[in-house]
């Protein structure tokens, strides 16, 4: 797969006349390389690339859709077989207003504009969605207080629509609905996570983007003001001995390289040789169960049901799918002792137990009394990647560029959680309106006249004794 896509790349590259094939061996002038790193870059192949978007997560193919809009030129790598296999196919599916986060916040600003692009996106390209909108509740008089605080920052976000509801109301609005008072937010949603993935990477497709999918970018290391990506194939880390250094098969140069790893982020900017470590956030792991409910014909909700937010996230809700389907989740589970290669591979424990929904009955019962015993069966879990480790209180989203780390053209995404899915086109555009001088002439001939000379460069280099 590694190898075919490059052969492509290069056939686009080289048809469209932007940038001929680079030098395939440069010496590395990087002294503070252990000597076995240092021999590595010095003998594997190299390939100069315009944009490299690492990670083919929902924000990843978004970022790559959005860069190819503008003309760039753009491989994706993903240590999977295929697209959005980690996060983003392992959520609640659902479309936020933009309530629970600080106003000014990153999470606040992209998860307002992005709802909307969203919702615009999914009509214009036909992705299965819909607005059915959300109550958060209060289920005790103590938790009042919380939903006014809720409110108040949902307008300070935005949020358009928002109504504070009596305990009557909101029960005609959902009969076997429990709370003292509820906040009514219209501008929630779900949406078919897959398909709306799948019309991005047909878009990114479609304007000359590359995907290399069973690829791992396992570090990277610095040269003057480039990053240099060590690639490797996947099938060549399933069996690596921690005791021994990775050894990429392929070193890539690119002019813009965003890291949306997601699960692996941190762990991934760790192993960039040359970034300073005071840089990379600390990164926890929230593991999350979803129960889906069983042994009912009729759906007991038409909304999406919200508790007051607990620690870690936003309590065990309820979620529909586009199929009527009702699940309930997720809860918090804090995991320790993953390896960087594990967190690569998405090697995370996946499993759902089934003596886990005794935690569950309880927490729904709170506001959906009639949940019968037995009902509860398990549905699947995600990983949601963290700033913020236990009793801390929660962390924005981290988009770190240039002017944080020092590293021309690199782009860390950290901490992109929820309301990551939501915030995804808006990602994009919030990373491209940074990263590229869209149709501007000048910039384009700068660039062309730049990488001839840096291809003389690398030619005289090869060629002096």
């Amino acid at each position: 797969m590694m190898r075919y896509a490059f052969e492509c790349l290069l056939r686009k590259r080289n048809s469209k006349g932007i940038l001929r094939s680079s030098s395939r061996r440069c010496i590395v002038q990087k002294k503070n390389l252990c000597s076995s790193q240092r021999e590595t870059a010095r003998t594997v192949p190299r390939e100069r690339v315009e944009c490299v978007v690492i990670g083919a997560g929902v924000v990843g193919l978004a970022v790559a859709r959005e860069l190819a809009l503008r003309g760039r030129q753009v491989l994706v790598l993903d240590s999977a077989p295929t697209f959005g296999t980690a996060t983003s196919s392992r959520n609640s599916e659902v479309i936020h207003a933009g309530i629970y986060y600080p106003p000014n916040s990153l999470k606040a600003i992209l998860c307002v504009r992005g709802r909307e692009m969203l919702y615009k996106y999914c009509s214009e390209h036909n992705i299965p969605h819909k607005q059915i909108g959300k109550l958060i509740v209060a289920t005790g008089a103590s938790e009042i207080p919380k939903l006014d605080d809720l409110m108040n920052r949902g307008i300070q976000n935005g949020v358009d629509g928002l109504k504070k509801i009596e305990a009557s109301e909101a029960k005609r609005m959902e009969p076997e609905l429990q709370c003292v008072k509820a906040l009514l937010s219209p501008a929630s949603g779900i949406v078919d996570t897959h398909s709306l993935m799948l019309s991005l990477v047909g878009e990114a497709e479609s304007h000359r983007t590359t995907f290399s999918y069973n690829t791992t970018v396992i570090g990277a290391h610095l040269e003057g003001n480039r990053i240099y990506l060590h690639v490797s194939e996947t099938k060549h880390l399933e069996n690596w001995n921690v005791r021994n250094l990775l050894h990429p098969e392929l070193v890539l140069i690119p002019e813009l390289v965003v890291n949306s790893t997601g699960l692996s982020a941190n762990a991934l900017a760790n192993r960039f040789d040359g970034l300073h470590s005071g840089v990379v956030p600390s990164g926890y792991y929230a593991r999350g169960c979803y129960f889906t409910l069983s042994n009912t014909r009729i759906r007991p909700f038409n909304h999406l049901i919200y508790p007051i937010p607990e620690d870690g996230g936003l309590g065990v809700h309820v979620t529909l799918d586009l199929d009527g389907q009702v699940r309930f989740g997720p809860d918090v589970e804090w995991i320790e002792g993953i390896d960087d290669i594990s967190s690569f591979l998405n090697r995370f424990d996946y499993s759902v137990c089934v003596n886990r929904s005794k935690r569950f009955y309880p927490e729904i019962r709170k506001y959906y009394p009639n949940l019968k015993d037995g009902s509860l069966e398990p549905g699947y879990a995600g990983i949601r990647p963290k700033l913020s480790g236990p009793r801390q209180s929660p962390v924005d989203f981290l988009i770190q560029g240039e002017d944080a780390h020092g590293v021309p053209g690199l782009v860390n995404l950290f901490g992109i959680e929820s309301p990551g899915l939501t915030s995804s086109l808006a990602i994009a555009e919030h990373i491209a309106a940074r990263h590229v001088q869209e149709g501007n002439p000048t910039y384009l001939l700068l660039k062309t006249f730049l990488n001839l000379l840096l291809e003389i460069k690398q030619v005289d280099e090869t060629r002096a004794p």
